[in-house]
Formats: C-alpha cells, structure tokens, sequence
C-alpha cells in the first residue's frame, strides 16, 4: 500500500518534532547571544562596574555563609546575654519602685569590696531598740566600732541604705567554730576588719560579712509583733536584693551564725520558716 500523506489543510506546514524544535530554539538563543557578547565588547567601558560590584556582593555573601559556626554561636550568645542583662534591669527598676528608701551612705561603714560572685546570704537582724532607723545610722557612724548593716528597715515599712551592695560592712562578726565551712565562706583578705575584736576561741570563725547582706529591723525582742508595713518592706526589700544579684541568696537570721545572739527575736520565728521556704512572711 502506498502511504498517505495527511492534508494539513490550507496554509498550514507540517509541525517539526519538538526536539528539533528544541535545538532551533537554543541555536537561536545561541546566536543571539553571540550578538549581544559583541555588542558588550563594543559598548561603553562603564558598563564594567556594575558587573564587577555584582561580583563583589556574591563574594561577600560567600564569606558570610562560610562564617565559622564558633563565630555565630558567640554572637548569639552575646544576644542572648545581652537580652537577659536588659530583663535583669527591668527587673531591678520594678523591685525598686516598690521601696520607700533612702540612701544615706556612710564612708566608714565600708570594710571592703563584695562582687556577685561572694554574695551567698541575707541576714536578719533586729536592732534591739525602738528608735528609727537615721538614729541607728548616726549612732554606729559615731561610736567608732565600724559596725552597721546595709539596710534597716523602719516600723512603717521605710528603709534606710547605709551601705551599698557590693560592699562588705560589719554586721555579722564572728560565728562559732566550725561555721566558715559549714556555710561555705572563708575569712579573706577583702574584709579590712577594723574595729573588729575576738570573743573567744568557741566563737572563732570570721568570714559572712564578706559573702552576705545584712537587713535591720527596728525592733525589741519580745515587744510584740512586727508591724504589717515593716515585713511588706522586708518582702520588697529582699526581692530587690534578689533582682539586684539575678538570683537567690540563702535567708538566715543572725544567732544561726552565732550562738547566744538574740537577733532575729522568738516572735520572728514563724516569718522566718516562711522567708526560708517562699521568701516572703506571709504563710502559702
């Protein structure tokens, strides 16, 4: 049988297969930008610049990408610290805000430098008298002894700060033997001890002035309870201790560290178990 070509109909022409239909495209393309290649050549020198700019970015960016992993923790690391430092000091201004406190710094309360990482302790205190706490402050700076606390805490809930944090003043003294090591602390070189005297050898140890924070509050042991207004300033107080630092100091009252001491009084007993189990007075 003969083969029968098909009529493709008026003014059509037979359709190339796609592959050759493929190669003619390419070989076009091709032959275009052979042209265009030439026209380049001919054209104007400034055209090189973007070109060579381009090339420049994508070096960069190779670089970039061939950034050592090491170099790229590091700086999210320092993000990261960095993030957290401003939430610290968020957190530091809110806790501030709450007190009712005024600074009146004493140069011979300061026995010595206390950075964050020595601080272990708050110590409570009562300071055995009624008088409020500028009378307290001016007495210690007038007797010579160098003893004093960072802060003392009013009956109306005020605060007095006499020493600032990151300086060691006298208010714990010396602690039965055996107890530097029993809390972790060690009598150095940081604490100046001027005006200090031993009591004896069963109260020999001398080291928590320089790893604690010493809190007053005005108050005579067996007087009575503690004002509402002065454990809500203890609360706040220790809070922004907690703030100041970005952590938690251990809570202990004075007569732990030494025997015989009648600081903090039996009727602080039960806020105490409270400070050292949720840090604050109240009962959960």
């Amino acid at each position: 049988m003969m083969a029968h070509h098909k009529d493709h109909g008026p003014g059509c022409r037979p359709r190339l297969a796609d592959g050759v239909k493929r190669k003619l495209i390419a070989a076009g393309a091709s032959a275009l930008m052979g042209i265009g290649l030439l026209a380049g050549c001919a054209a104007a020198p400034e055209n090189d610049a973007p070109a060579a700019n381009a090339a420049e970015e994508l070096k960069a960016e190779d670089v970039l990408q061939e950034e050592p992993a090491e170099e790229r923790q590091e700086e999210r690391a320092a993000r990261e610290a960095e993030a957290a430092a401003a939430s610290q000091a968020a957190a530091l201004a809110a806790a501030r805000e709450k007190l009712d406190l005024t600074e009146d710094y004493r140069e011979s309360f300061v026995h010595g430098e206390k950075d964050a990482s020595c601080q272990k302790y708050i110590m409570l205190h009562d300071t055995e008298g009624d008088g409020a706490a500028s009378g307290v402050v001016d007495w210690w700076d007038s007797n010579g002894q160098g003893v004093a606390a960072h802060f003392i805490v009013n009956k109306d809930g005020s605060i007095v700060q006499c020493v600032p944090l990151d300086a060691i003043t006298h208010h714990a003294g010396y602690g039965d033997a055996g107890h530097n090591e029993e809390y972790g602390v060690e009598d150095e070189s940081r604490d100046d001890k001027v005006g200090t005297v031993p009591i004896g050898s069963w109260a020999s140890d001398y080291g928590m002035n320089s790893y604690s924070i010493g809190i007053e509050m005005v108050h005579v042991g067996g007087s009575g309870d503690y004002p509402a207004a002065q454990l809500q300033a203890v609360d706040d107080l220790i809070a922004y201790i907690d703030a100041y630092y970005g952590f938690e100091s251990q809570i202990v009252d004075h007569k732990a560290w030494r025997t015989g001491n009648s600081d903090t009084s039996a009727e602080f007993a039960p806020y105490l178990a409270n400070y050292q189990d949720h840090r604050t007075h109240a009962a959960l």
